[in-house]
């Protein structure tokens, strides 16, 4: 069994000690990881039991490395950067992955080290993983480091850079932005939206494919697997027949909130300027006569090609484009789901709060700025330009909608009409939700007409 075999070093520990260096080589972490289990042939069980390892590690990391740092003579900054990434592998096996015994936990890592860097490595991690072992209950980093400062402390204990816990404190207030950094730590469901099939009947296919579903919050015609189904079960999503025969997509409400928010009028002609993944451009395809789905990355394109060839989305056209220099005009409406820092979707990429530096916010609002303005020249008079990101910093959001509105006197404010989509995620007229307080990934969105021409 995985678990247990200590005789012989599991490919599932390899995986994962390898998606690490992809990260530490500037690959993110979704990529990586579906590329490494793709080459090493994992099954579905484990697959599901590598994420839960690295992801549970890249979310406790600040936490671990604490933990690790004052029972590693000399600190954790004289060892090679692989060498501790494999003491926090092995560290969240012991204390946080019950169903590894510590002794698997102990002998796989030490192999693991022993074949990457020697023995001397070996012995190292061999001591500080028994000393972790034998003062599991004792363990507080906290009291260790005799932290008295609240932001040092919510910053150690929800394992975030202290840089992100400031700047949310000072907005939100500590209690607040501790349930954000314990939202952030949770791991994100699986939510299926129905495409070309109503919510009761994809429900109904999945619960006689013995799959169960829960309610999804804010948008209620979502499914959620539910349970272990969000686990070990959403690796056998594509083996359905609801899947093959297309009749849904992965998507999280606050992506689904977005497109909702957009309001799009029926038989418009859509451009998504930055579209891949791709969900929002179906979800905007249900009532747009055409949408145009462009992405500079013909990797990433590739990607959505997938999901509109099986969900059979015939209205959707792809294009490999750059977002600063569209080659068209005159579209009924535009979304721009900017590149951001993402920081609404901690939950769901672990690895970016440790990639994000301060100084990215500023040179993405720059970016975002420029790519707002690209957009404004595709939209034509009288339509919508809508303003998407994923992240929760206001010089990525309200920001940019202010600094666009007042150099662009031929747009306005619009909000969609009432009942679009819940008020509790309208702010003066733009889409804000929020994962402390909504219970989903976080995004902006703001509805931007163009004045003059003809309007829906």
């Amino acid at each position: 069994m995985l678990h247990t075999s200590t005789s012989a070093l599991t490919e599932s520990r390899v995986v994962a000690a390898n998606v690490l260096a992809d990260l530490r080589g500037g690959e993110k972490l979704d990529l990586a990881f579906d590329r490494r289990v793709d080459e090493s042939g994992l099954d579905a069980r484990d697959r599901r039991w590598t994420q839960e390892l690295v992801y549970g590690m890249l979310r406790r990391r600040a936490w671990l490395d604490a933990m690790l740092a004052s029972r590693v003579r000399g600190g954790l900054a004289r060892l090679e950067a692989d060498l501790t990434d494999l003491l926090r592998l092995g560290a969240n096996q012991l204390l946080h992955m019950h169903s590894v015994p510590a002794y698997a936990a102990i002998a796989q890592t030490v192999e693991l080290a022993k074949r990457r860097h020697g023995l001397g490595a070996s012995k190292l991690v061999n001591a500080v993983l028994r000393r972790v072992d034998r003062e599991r209950d004792a363990l507080d980093p906290v009291r260790e480091r005799a932290v008295t400062d609240p932001i040092d402390r919510l910053a150690l204990e929800h394992s975030h850079p202290r840089w992100l816990v400031a700047r949310w404190v000072a907005r939100w207030g500590a209690a607040e932005t501790a349930q954000l950094l314990a939202t952030n730590n949770t791991e994100a469901p699986v939510i299926l939206r129905p495409f070309g099939i109503v919510r009761e009947q994809l429900e109904a296919m999945l619960d006689a494919s013995g799959i169960m579903t829960e309610d999804v919050p804010l948008v209620p015609d979502s499914l959620s697997l539910a349970g272990n189904a969000s686990g070990s079960g959403a690796a056998q999503l594509t083996e359905l027949g609801a899947y093959r025969q297309g009749l849904f997509f992965v998507q999280d409400p606050a992506a689904t909130l977005v497109a909702r928010y957009a309001s799009v009028p029926s038989g418009a002609r859509v451009v998504d300027l930055c579209a891949a993944p791709g969900g929002k451009a179906l979800e905007l395809s249900r009532d747009a006569s055409l949408v145009l789905a462009a992405d500079r990355s013909l990797l990433r394109l590739a990607r959505l090609r997938e999901n509109v060839r099986r969900l059979d989305a015939r209205n959707i056209v792809l294009l490999q484009a750059d977002a600063k220099q569209p080659p068209v005009r005159n579209a009924d409406a535009v979304l721009l789901d900017a590149p951001c820092s993402g920081t609404g979707a901690f939950r769901r990429h672990p690895d970016a709060r440790w990639r994000l530096a301060a100084s990215d916010i500023a040179s993405l609002s720059a970016m975002q700025r420029e790519f707002l303005a690209a957009a404004a020249g595709v939209v034509r008079p009288g339509g919508l330009l809508v303003y998407a990101t994923c992240t929760l910093e206001p010089e990525e959001n309200d920001s940019q909608v202010e600094a666009f509105l007042a150099e662009h006197p031929d747009f306005r404010l619009e909000p969609p009409r009432d009942g679009v989509v819940p008020d509790a995620v309208m702010d003066a007229g733009r889409l804000r939700v929020l994962p402390q307080r909504h219970g989903v990934d976080g995004a902006f969105a703001a509805r931007l007409r163009r004045i003059g021409g003809r309007t829906e």
